[in-house]
């Protein structure tokens, strides 16, 4: 990708990644996250490839969250390692974050910011120029339907708008690996499929993207590979065919996660 600090691991041969990991763009390896007593990450390993369509799915509290905000350099592991194109995230941060494009749910932006300029603080953030930042703000705001809404400030947005000025600043650098916590959450069905189609565009192009979501059919659509986590673990991890075998992933999830009640309610919601 054009922006990207290819060059950066460089410095890092030290630090080689796993010979299994082979082109990976990222690997996790023993990853432990505990808040007091209890493990939200316990002992996480996986592999995703270069270019690839990965999905991370798992049930509330099973530690999705927590292990990309580690993987993205926003929480420091209790134990473990992370690399991301063979770099270590905790040992060369700064190199290691520039290679990476990160849509948080629920992270909270400068929202007292225009649009246009809460992109154009992100690109300049990572070190690009202002001329390439004002060209690649005017693209990315007409490719996601935002053009209108250019110079309105952030906190007047709507929960879909906002989630796709999110992805935009993510976008803006051209980030090897591009890490999305629940993108289309609150996004209506024709900037979803925008979205989609700027994302498949952009993995088949050599850029690989990570999306934890809760919605079992658009990772099943979307996604070539895909992890199931739960308890802070992860239950199956491969590509969609693979994990899903002959049933659905829907099906597949809540075999491998449990839960699910067979009951038709209490007495009282019957209403006839």
């Amino acid at each position: 990708m054009p922006d990207a600090t290819a060059d950066a691991a460089a410095g890092a041969s030290a630090d080689a990644e796993p010979d299994d990991s082979g082109h990976a763009a990222l690997v996790i390896r023993s990853l432990v996250k505990r808040f007091g007593e209890k493990a939200a990450v316990d002992g996480i390993d996986l592999t995703v490839p270069t270019g690839s369509f990965y999905g991370l799915v798992g049930p509330n509290g099973a530690g999705k969250t927590t292990t990309l905000s580690m993987v993205t350099g926003l929480l420091r592991p209790d134990s473990g390692r992370i690399w991301i194109h063979g770099l270590d995230v905790w040992q060369h941060p700064l190199e290691a974050k520039r290679l990476v494009g990160v849509l948080s749910d629920g992270v909270r932006l400068f929202d007292r910011l225009t649009g246009e300029q809460l992109i154009t603080y992100s690109g300049l953030l990572s070190g690009m120029t202002r001329e390439t930042v004002a060209e690649r703000a005017a693209d990315l705001l007409r490719l996601l339907d935002l053009e209108s809404a250019a110079g309105t400030l952030v906190v007047d947005y709507s929960a879909g708008m906002t989630k796709k000025i999110a992805l935009a600043c993510a976008l803006v650098h051209a980030p090897r690996l591009l890490v999305l916590d629940e993108p289309f959450e609150s996004v209506d069905p024709v900037s979803s499929a925008n979205i989609r189609d700027i994302l498949t565009g952009y993995a088949s192009s050599g850029g690989t993207v990570i999306v934890s979501s809760h919605s079992m059919d658009l990772v099943e659509r979307m996604c070539d590979n895909v992890a199931v986590v739960a308890a802070g673990r992860v239950l199956a991890a491969g590509t969609i065919d693979e994990v899903r075998g002959d049933s659905t992933l829907e099906d597949r999830f809540v075999e491998l996660v449990g839960g699910r009640h067979h009951a038709e309610g209490p007495e009282w919601l019957r209403l006839s």
